[in-house]
């Protein structure tokens, strides 16, 4: 085996040892479903709302206000569809931003088959959504806001403090998509003005499969999911215990030293940018300079495909992801890299790179000796690049 190099955390991370440990026994010997009465079930329900408590610390809730979902996808779901139905009697109009996950675009988009009007507001070139652009979209309909806290693709932070205090004093409920942002960047629920936020496990060393929906005391939200009376009535579906008990463990670790991971990350992640920049020329980092994750680093390379980009990485032994979702099967490059202002061609030839708490010094210096060969073999076959010889760089 040569190097192996996985750098594609903002897709999926490990679940940690010790978030494993703990979770074990609920498959095995601590089995009961938490809704039964006998002492199994008791047991299970005591995990429950341990893991409920957790959550709720990590973002500066009450443990009430936290609903355990399926995923940060069903989490979106809820909260967008769920506010909207409950409040279409107040008005139909929807503010979101043109570069969320798609668990919040798909679903405004069934919302406005369905009657809804929404507003897809620009970002600027670096993605950020400017929050006086906000205040001005809202209208005496508005009844919901909904901004991501940090974007997946460019790492992009965005400034939702200000903007739930937009919201807040408008009368308006404040949905953030946090899956990227929780474990990565400090997030306190009643500071930033937030009514209702994701978040899902596997992005911060937790087990995939579990989900959390903050939703503040008072906000009206229509079920998604019926059927038998758990999560307090709001989300039917026996709990996935293990997997909960998981993200409570993992989002508790998660927020301890947040500090301190950025800054190592950080470094990791300005030493392969700057690596990069300067040996690999008609190259652009897209998303902020600094407002922007820790492990986060995306680039757009002239002349070239993001898959066989992602194809010769693997082959090294490097894993990332491309900004262009050939990969699911789609021809479309980014919606991301399309709303900053990229053109379909250079948004095609783009990377994400997310560092996790593994990655070292050396893997960065692999990628800084293999990366830059790959991007030279790659334009040399390009007929773009060999008509563009000595072209242009980007300013």
């Amino acid at each position: 085996m040569g190097h192996s190099v996985y750098l594609d955390h903002a897709s999926t991370t490990y679940t940690k040892p010790e978030v494993l440990k703990e979770m074990l026994p609920y498959f095995t010997d601590l089995y009961g479903n938490p809704s039964s009465v006998h002492r199994y079930g008791r047991e299970a329900r005591k995990a429950l709302d341990q893991a409920r408590e957790r959550t709720a610390a990590a973002l500066n809730a009450d443990p009430n206000e936290i609903y355990f979902t399926g995923s940060g996808t069903e989490a979106d779901n809820w909260a967008v569809k769920g506010t909207a139905l409950a409040n279409s009697k107040k008005g139909n109009h929807i503010i979101t931003s043109s570069i969320e996950h798609h668990a919040v675009l798909y679903t405004c988009k069934y919302l406005e088959r369905n009657g809804f009007e929404v507003t897809y507001l620009p970002v600027d070139e670096y993605g950020l959504v400017d929050p006086e652009q906000v205040r001005n979209a809202i209208t005496d309909k508005t009844i919901l806001v909904s901004v991501m806290a940090a974007n997946n693709e460019i790492g992009t932070i965005q400034p939702i403090g200000e903007i739930g205090a937009i919201a807040r004093e408008k009368g308006i409920l404040f949905h953030t998509d946090a899956v990227q942002a929780v474990g990565s960047i400090p997030i306190d629920v009643k500071e930033m003005n937030i009514d209702l936020l994701s978040l899902s496990a596997h992005k911060f060393y937790g087990p995939k499969g579990a989900g959390a929906l903050y939703m503040r005391k008072g906000v009206k939200s229509e079920q998604i999911m019926h059927g038998g009376a758990q999560e307090r009535n709001r989300r039917a579906g026996t709990e996935n215990l293990p997997a909960i008990v998981g993200l409570g463990k993992a989002i508790e670790l998660a927020v301890t030293d947040i500090p301190q991971r950025n800054a190592r990350l950080e470094a990791l992640r300005n030493r392969l940018i700057d690596g990069i920049l300067s040996t690999v020329e008609n190259t652009r980092l897209n998303g902020h300079p600094i407002k922007r994750l820790a492990g986060n680093v995306n680039f757009s390379f002239e002349f070239i495909e993001g898959e066989a980009l992602l194809l010769s990485l693997d082959i090294k032994g490097i894993a990332g992801s491309s900004g262009s979702a050939c990969t699911s099967g789609s021809l479309d490059p980014s919606h991301v890299l399309l709303a900053i202002g990229l053109s379909h061609e250079i948004a095609h030839g783009s990377l994400r790179l997310t560092l996790g708490d593994r990655n070292t010094e050396e893997d960065i210096d692999y990628v800084l000796e293999v990366l830059p060969e790959v991007v030279q073999r790659l334009r040399e076959m390009s007929p773009l690049f060999n008509q563009n010889k000595g072209g242009r760089t980007y300013v």
